[in-house]
């Protein structure tokens, strides 16, 4: 394969509009994609007509307005290129106006309270900074999404919001530095991407999976991740060959896929992609997620985002590898040999501090779900506690600083394995530290919190807008400084010193660290309920409010979205647990109690019945009763969670009720399952599942 030949090929990417477009028309739509200038209708005309002929010489026939609801997926309505002509015959026709503006319905897509059932007009808007392409027999054209009154109802819009005002902020950062230069800064975004698979025909076997993506039961196998054999090691057949199609899918579409292996937990595995513009690297992790279930299904597998689709093993999450970049090249988060003598890349450094320390509730609400409560300070994933890790060099670096001391220059360990034939290399300034929730990772930041089936654009957008702020804020003080050296390290100094509590380069995993954290004031939001509710804090609002990202209903309307959907996931994962253990796990475990009790009276007749028969009958009978009778009490608290006023109080009261007994429904289904015959077990168990991939 060719790989180069391919990449890209069924994108509309700067050559092919180079070789297709007029050379004034060309310049037009590039200052729009690079300085943001007004697109006129002309150019839009021009481009319309361009892209329609490439995509219909790819195969084309419909084009498509690819949007981002608050749904969490993409949208998409297909319209064809078709036009009718006076003698009866059709034409292919494609016009400006349709490529800048589409019309969905606004009022069936979730809003939070921002649009009426009757209120139905809404528009998608051609965003030219990421790339039309053509998949499956269409053009897609990525766009914005707004209600007929002008608020965002998807979350590019927010996104390129905050792109903007980073944009904004950093290069005043860069002009008191006397870079004249640079003409832009953007955020890049790497996310890497974990994920389960698991055979087709034990997915369709289990209810759970199906309606809830996550089973809901489950007996422990016998073997899971003990012996951290999975990570990292051979490939299978079945799975290699998915790897392989996805790969080349992906590198079609521009997709700059670099990494995939096999991640800790059995059937789980992982693809990493070069890190790109923030806008361009949500878009592309989008369409990942949708080639990577698609693919899937071919190979006769089904691929699982949820982030905990299996108890006892770890989940999988998303890690946002963050960071800012100029148009010349430059990264701005490089610390470069010698970070102490670098006062551009520590007053960034302290910037970002400052905006996780101070912003940290935004980035634990950006993660915010029912799926990721189950995972977040599991022992697999960061801990629901905002902290930051440096690493060694880093963290000397800061505490220099705090202490007023002056921090040298440190040379590179070499690394010697004692083998004349393996080479000598140097040691990284630091080692990682997979429990920090937003690390050092030499020139970015790894946000690890994320769950796998989340968009990354609420994350990047918090991120980019708390940054944005605390550069204005910087930029305020030292364009008013006389002596910009000491007003600079000033600065600096007491920006750490204020915010060093927010760093931490131990074991986050650790109780320790739990009651640490909670003397230095750092918020502990153990679930999405404990987290959301501070989405519309006076502070928060003030943020996106004094940076243009959101208006305050734009905010309320997010928290009541997210609120709603936690409420609607736990209902739904409710009902299934009630479906299952009235239809298929009672009268299961009741057809083996009645085989086992039928045995023991034959034996009984010879007097060779014994006790652990007695036991096993009675356990199963206790745990089947208990069961049917928690369910019942289950589907009683539910109705009067949700019977309460607002959906923060029946989140509250999910949160505190409705899950202690989900779990305690749970605990008596997965004991009766380990003490149940196979064959009389209704759903394929743990081992089916997570080893049916060959």
């Amino acid at each position: 394969m060719n790989i180069p030949a391919i990449f890209g090929e069924n994108v509309f990417t700067d050559e092919v509009m180079k070789d297709k477009l007029p050379k004034d028309v060309y310049k037009s739509l590039k200052k729009t994609m690079d300085e943001g200038a007004p697109l006129d209708i002309s150019v839009a005309n021009v481009v319309a007509n361009a892209m329609k002929d490439w995509a219909i010489e790819k195969g084309a026939t419909h084009y498509t307005h690819w949007f981002q609801p608050m749904t969490g997926v993409t949208a998409e309505k297909h319209d064809s290129f078709i036009s009718p002509t006076k003698d009866g015959k059709i034409m292919m026709e494609f016009s400006g106006k349709e490529l800048v503006v589409g019309e969905p319905d606004a009022s069936s897509f979730p809003n939070g309270g921002i649009r009426s059932t009757f209120e139905a007009r809404g528009y998608t808007a051609w965003d030219p900074t990421s790339p039309a392409f053509v998949l499956n027999g269409s053009l897609y054209i990525p766009t914005a999404f707004c209600s007929y009154t002008g608020e965002v109802l998807d979350k590019k819009t927010p996104l390129l919001r905050s792109m903007e005002v980073l944009n904004k902020q950093a290069l005043r950062i860069l002009r008191l530095f006397g870079n004249n230069e640079v003409k832009r800064v953007v955020a890049t975004v790497g996310p890497e991407q974990e994920y389960f698979l698991i055979d087709e025909k034990v997915y369709e076997k289990r209810e759970d999976l199906k309606l809830c993506g996550r089973t809901l039961f489950g007996a422990r196998a016998p073997k899971g991740q003990e012996l951290d054999d999975h990570y990292f090691g051979s490939i299978k057949p079945r799975v290699a060959a998915f790897m392989a199609e996805l790969d080349n899918e992906l590198w079609k579409l521009g997709i700059l896929a670099k990494t995939k292996h096999n991640e800790v937990a059995p059937a789980q595995h992982e693809l990493a992609p070069i890190f790109t513009t923030a806008n361009v690297s949500c878009d592309h992790n989008q369409l990942t997620m949708d080639l990577m279930k698609k693919i899937a299904r071919r190979h006769g597998m089904v691929c699982l985002l949820h982030e905990k689709p299996f108890e006892g093993i770890n989940g999988s999450g998303k890690h946002d590898n963050w960071s800012m970049s100029t148009d010349t090249g430059a990264n701005l988060l490089d610390p470069g040999k010698t970070p102490a003598d670098n006062a551009q890349f520590m007053l960034f450094l302290a910037a970002v501090i400052k905006a996780v320390d101070e912003y940290q509730d935004l980035l634990r609400i950006s993660v915010a779900s029912a799926g990721n409560d189950h995972r977040l300070g599991a022992n697999e994933a960061p801990p629901a506690i905002l902290s930051m890790f440096l690493g060694d060099e880093l963290q000397k670096v800061v505490d220099d600083i705090v202490a007023g001391a002056r921090s040298g220059a440190s040379e590179k360990t070499v690394m010697r394995l004692g083998v004349d034939t393996l080479p000598d290399f140097p040691k990284d300034s630091s080692d990682r530290n997979r429990t920090s929730p937003f690390a050092f990772t030499g020139n970015k930041f790894e946000f690890r919190m994320l769950g796998s089936a989340f968009s990354v654009s609420c994350t990047n957008i918090m991120i980019n807008t708390a940054v944005a702020d605390v550069l204005e804020e910087f930029s305020d003080e030292l364009e008013k400084a006389k002596d910009f050296t000491s007003a600079l390290n000033d600065l600096v100094a007491r920006t750490i010193r204020q915010h060093y509590r927010i760093i931490f380069n131990g074991n986050g995993y650790s109780k320790a660290w739990e009651e640490e954290a909670s003397r230095r004031g750092l918020h502990n939001y153990r679930t999405t309920a404990d987290a959301l509710p501070h989405y519309s804090d006076e502070k928060n609002l003030e943020l996106f409010r004094r940076q243009g990202v959101y208006t305050k209903r734009e905010i309320v309307a997010r928290q009541e979205l997210l609120l709603e959907n936690y409420v609607k996931t736990i209902a739904i994962e409710v009902n299934v647990m009630s479906s299952m253990v009235k239809k298929q796990i009672y009268p299961a475990v009741n057809a083996f109690i009645q085989t086992l009790c039928a045995e023991a009276d034959s034996k009984a007749r010879y007097g060779a019945v014994n006790e652990e028969d007695k036991e096993l009958i009675a356990l199963l009978s206790r745990n089947n009763n208990q069961a049917l009778k928690q369910v019942k009490l289950l589907e009683r608290r539910m109705a009067e969670a949700t019977s309460l006023y607002g959906s923060e109080q029946q989140s509250r009261a999910i949160a505190d009720i409705v899950i202690p007994l989900m779990e305690c429904v749970r605990r008596y289904v997965d004991e009766m399952e380990a003490n149940t015959a196979k064959d009389f077990w209704p759903v394929p168990d743990y081992e089916d599942i997570l080893f049916s991939v060959e």
